[in-house]
């Protein structure tokens, strides 16, 4: 993942993937819902901290599954690792729901 802001390059991350049968939807996104502590309705409760939704139940969000990080491993989602992510919300947040676009490609 890059992480660009007033077109300065401010990191370059690890992310996962869809995994076989699983699709990471490619396109240009708005954040839709930020919230800080989720639990995935879909994946048993599995913990989703510091989730920045798009495109419905999609989000990009912190994991501590470390060993998957850079493999096609996620149900869809793209996770990050925690510290990470919580940098991306709190930088998406300041930045505004209407000033940030996700853009996922191969």
């Amino acid at each position: 993942m890059l992480v660009i802001h007033d077109g300065r390059l401010l990191h370059r991350w690890p992310v996962s993937t869809a995994r076989d049968g699983k699709i990471t939807q490619n396109g240009t996104f708005a954040p839709e819902v930020f919230v800080r502590q989720h639990y995935s309705r879909l994946y048993d409760g599995a913990p989703m901290p510091w989730s920045i939704f798009y495109s419905g139940h999609y989000a990009i969000h912190g994991t501590d599954h470390n060993d998957k990080r850079g493999s096609v491993a996620s149900a869809g989602c793209v996770p990050l690792q925690p510290d990470n992510a919580e940098i991306l919300y709190n930088l998406t947040r300041e930045t505004g729901l209407g000033n940030t676009r996700i853009v996922i490609q191969d």
